[in-house]
């Protein structure tokens, strides 16, 4: 039987482990307090930042948002983020992307205090990751990488010696999952793939693993799974029924492909819950370091 990978459940158990240490903190005089900090009215990402706050609502974390207008500056932003850096209140935050065009994002990025980095994407905390080889790290992960590893491990999936196939080269997934995935304690060996990729259907299918992160619908097909690969989704894309005329989200993984899978994550409902469960865990891992020297 094909197993399904549910995030939405994980990530909730995730939660409920959250919800104890905040207490724990909170019992210590520490109170973690994530900040967002949005700019213009992209309705998806209002709704993701919408949705950050009703789960920090969930496990005790104060919530601190800023929201901008489309029409502010880089340096707007850039005061904005100083302003988060010095709030005492906001253990970790993070600028919603996309900004708006015109905006020099890196270097609103550069701005960010390393430490309260929430989304674990500052150049100072990916460069820890890439010296770090293995043992603990002190620094806020990238958060859907972590998320992606913490799914898998909930089902017992073993990745020591499996070979992964990740497919797509964007920094939130594609250029920083290998980074976890060679780490020692995952011990896997990983291909990335790409647009220049010559041979990616033979690629795929040598894979144990595939990570398809290209928001290009069904890009990943039944013929290009070996049996029993696991499958994680993290592509999204909206389709319109050339029927019914509605919009849907679909991923990059067709379904028939879970046919020929051991494991496979739902999309919506694998990866993006977990995404924002390690944003919260972060967070939360920011103040142990502050309150208890971890």
């Amino acid at each position: 039987m094909v197993l399904l990978l549910d995030g939405n459940a994980v990530s909730q158990s995730v939660k409920q482990d959250l919800r104890q240490r905040v207490e724990r903190l909170q019992h210590h005089g520490v109170f973690p307090g994530l900040g967002t900090l949005l700019v213009g009215n992209d309705p998806a990402s209002a709704r993701y930042v919408a949705g950050k706050h009703r789960d920090c609502a969930e496990v005790g974390i104060k919530s601190i948002k800023y929201d901008l207008p489309e029409s502010a500056t880089t340096e707007d932003i850039i005061r904005t983020v100083d302003d988060l850096n010095a709030d005492a209140q906001c253990t970790g935050f993070i600028v919603q992307l996309p900004l708006p065009k015109g905006t020099d994002t890196h270097a609103v990025i550069d701005e960010i205090d390393a430490c309260k980095d929430a989304d674990g994407m500052h150049p100072y905390n990916l460069g820890q990751l890439v010296l770090h080889v293995s043992g603990e790290i002190s620094t806020p992960l990238p958060c859907t990488p972590r998320g992606i590893l913490e799914l898998l491990a909930a089902y017992n999936i073993d990745l020591d010696g499996k070979n992964v196939c990740v497919v797509g080269r964007g920094i939130t997934i594609g250029r920083t999952i290998g980074l976890l995935l060679t780490r020692k304690e995952c011990n896997a060996t990983v291909t990335l793939c790409h647009t220049g990729t010559r041979d990616l259907h033979e690629q795929m299918k040598r894979a144990d693993v595939i990570i398809a992160a290209t928001g290009q619908p069904g890009i990943v097909q039944a013929n290009d799974v070996k049996d029993g690969a696991v499958l994680v989704d993290v592509g999204i894309a909206r389709i319109q029924d050339k029927t019914t005329g509605k919009w849907r989200i679909s991923g990059d993984i067709d379904t028939s492909a879970r046919n020929v899978a051991s494991a496979y994550t739902p999309n919506p409902g694998g990866v993006g819950p977990m995404t924002r469960a390690m944003l919260l865990t972060n967070v939360v891992e920011t103040a142990e370091r502050q309150a208890f020297g971890k």
